[in-house]
C-alpha cells in the first residue's frame, strides 16, 4: 500500500481519536482546576482526596496531550508525503503496527531500538 491509500485509510481513524481527546479534555477540565482549600467547608481528608483526584486528573491530560501531539505529527507526516515510513530506518512501517497505533512513526525493529 503506498502512502496515499495509507492516508487516507487512516486519515479517518487519526481524527476520530483526536476530536475524541479533544471532547474528554474539555468534559475533564473541571477536575483539573484548583483545589480551594477553604478549611471550613471541609475537612482535611476530604482535602487530600480532592488534591488526589486533581494530580491523576492533571496526569491524564497530559498524556491526552502527548497523545494529541502524536496524532498531529501522524497528520504532518501525512501531509509531507512520509506518513507510513519509519523515522529513523526509512522503511515501510506494518500494516499491523499502523493499524494498532495509527499514530506509529517507527517500525518495530527501531521501536525496540534493534
Amino acid at each position: 500500500m503506498n502512502e496515499k491509500e495509507l492516508a487516507a485509510r487512516f486519515r479517518p481513524l487519526l481524527e476520530a481519536e483526536l476530536a475524541d481527546l479533544r471532547a474528554q479534555s474539555e468534559m475533564t477540565a473541571e477536575g483539573r482546576a484548583p483545589v480551594t482549600l477553604d478549611q471550613q467547608s471541609v475537612g482535611r481528608l476530604s482535602r487530600m482526596d480532592a488534591l488526589q483526584s486533581q494530580a491523576m486528573a492533571q496526569a491524564t491530560e497530559k498524556r491526552r496531550h502527548q497523545r494529541l501531539s502524536q496524532i498531529e505529527a501522524a497528520f504532518r507526516r501525512m501531509e509531507a508525503g512520509e506518513y507510513g515510513y519509519c523515522a529513523t530506518c526509512g522503511e515501510a512501517i506494518a500494516g499491523k503496527r499502523l493499524t494498532a497505533d495509527p499514530a506509529a512513526h517507527l517500525c518495530v525493529g527501531c521501536s525496540k531500538g534493534r
